[in-house]
């Protein structure tokens, strides 16, 4: 299965699909322009609010 059917990312594989930074992607997580979902300890990004997220445009910088 590739990434792009999985339902739901690892944190460094949504930061590769988006192309920015795992530091980047934390702080998109941070400030709940992502949402996340818990498994155990680990912390996924749904894939669908990735495409969401990848499919606006986003002029303010990231990481403030």
């Amino acid at each position: 299965m590739h990434a792009d059917e999985k339902l739901l990312l690892s944190r460094r594989d949504a930061a590769q699909l988006l192309s920015i930074s795992q530091r980047a992607l934390d702080y998109l997580v941070a400030t709940r322009r992502l949402q996340t979902r818990r498994i155990g300890k680990r912390v996924l990004i749904p894939a669908a609010d990735l495409r969401k997220y990848a499919r606006a445009d986003h002029p303010e910088p990231i990481v403030g």
